[in-house]
């Protein structure tokens, strides 16, 4: 039991089990549920038709998950970026486990399970290296050069509707641009939203105003609802697992009792009762002391985990140096026309042929510092530290190596 939560009972009340299975034994789906029939793509070509071995989103899915995008993702960091230790959660784990949660929600509610896992897949496609410190790091060279806001749900869009140019559907990519879980609520209801003009002048505004545009966002599908509550229900306990077995914290450290057990706790908890007060509903919402205790963690996590971590504590000066130099480093080689720099022979020209595929181009050379901001995004860590190495020799020997476990570190 959570001391600090003791009214959760983390199991569904007899109506709200009643009505879930009898929902799953119908089959049916919920009539507030996106139908396969409603995607919406940009393109409504024959290539993308939906199939009954294929249906729309389960093709969105398949879209995200062939993307090089998707593979580096491996190789991002979630919290922990500087430790030898390959069971510390990385990006392309936390994508797979929102997904988990969104579905086990998804289909006690009755909703589109294919929509749920695209969208869950895609979220945080865009993130960059260092994760939410990279992305601070990122977002201020470029925000001082251009004014604009950097954020790594806008660059889930760019990468899969702009730089892999894989005509996916609406629906997944209005879920991955309102998903951002850093901006909690505890009832989400949907937007409204059916149409790609309106999207593309939501993301225009999110490139240029940030977070007075991205703290607003709603998602327009139930689904996308679901995904964006899973993100937080993902992390919020699985991240305190990462700090124990990365002797950042014990498991006393935590003021609910639980240490690392709060994890299994909070899907428990959290799942049921987002389950509890939607089911049957047009909305997704917590109860008020599900969603109280969710950002309780939360906020415990930033003060104890967080703002500790090697990024954003020990090496954050060295690091936020490196992603300026870095950036200016990058846009020299676009304005010398270097070929044989990593931005062009990495970067412009692998985009430029992937898109020629669907014909399409990369128009690089009108926005360059949003070319390199879409190549740095993309770097994995190992990638960001190995280039920053080679260009800049007083980086050599900066960062601490993860390599592999040593001997006793499974223990």
């Amino acid at each position: 039991m959570n001391r600090l939560a003791p009214g959760l009972p983390g199991r569904l009340s007899a109506d709200a089990a009643r009505a879930v299975s009898e929902r799953l034994s119908s089959g049916a789906l919920s009539p507030f549920a996106c139908r396969d029939a409603s995607a919406i793509r940009r393109d409504p070509c024959e290539r993308d038709r939906d199939t009954a071995v294929r249906p729309a989103f389960v093709r969105d899915a398949e879209k995200v998950v062939h993307l090089p995008s998707y593979n580096r993702l491996a190789g991002k960091t979630q919290v922990f970026s500087f430790r030898a230790n390959d069971d510390l959660c990385r990006r392309g784990l936390h994508v797979q486990l929102v997904a988990r949660v969104a579905r086990d929600i998804g289909r006690a509610l009755g909703l589109n399970l294919d929509l749920i896992e695209a969208i869950a897949l895609a979220h945080d496609i865009g993130h960059t290296p260092f994760g939410h410190a990279g992305e601070r790091f990122l977002n201020d060279v470029f925000h001082a050069r251009t004014g604009r806001w950097f954020f790594h749900n806008v660059q889930s869009v760019r990468v899969v509707d702009v730089l892999a140019g894989r005509n996916v559907s609406l629906q997944t990519l209005d879920g991955a641009l309102c998903h951002n879980g850093e901006f909690e609520q505890q009832a989400f209801e949907t937007s409204g939203l059916a149409e790609f003009d309106t999207f593309d002048r939501v993301v225009a505004s999110c490139w240029e105003c940030g977070d007075e545009t991205i703290s607003h966002l709603r998602p327009m599908t139930l689904e996308g609802c679901v995904v964006r509550v899973s993100d937080i229900i993902a992390y919020v306990g699985k991240d305190r697992q990462d700090a124990i077995r990365a002797g950042l914290c014990r498991e006393d450290t935590f003021d609910d009792g639980l240490g690392g057990g709060y994890n299994a706790w909070a899907l428990a908890v959290f799942v049921s009762d987002v389950i509890e007060h939607s089911v049957g509903r047009d909305r997704i919402e917590m109860s008020a002391e599900g969603f109280a205790e969710m950002r309780r963690a939360k906020r415990e996590n930033y003060e104890k985990i967080y703002g500790a971590g090697e990024v954003n504590g020990d090496f954050s000066h060295e690091v936020a140096e490196l992603f300026g130099a870095l950036y200016e480093h990058e846009l020299e080689a676009l304005a010398a026309g270097d070929e044989s720099a990593a931005i062009f022979s990495h970067h412009v020209r692998p985009t430029e042929r992937r898109l020629s595929y669907y014909g399409r181009s990369y128009d690089w050379e009108s926005d360059p510092d949003q070319t390199v901001v879409d190549f740095i995004s993309s770097m994995t860590d190992d990638y960001f530290v190995a280039t920053c190495e080679a260009v800049f020799p007083e980086a050599a020997g900066l960062f601490p190596s993860r390599g592999y476990f040593s001997a006793g570190t499974l223990a």
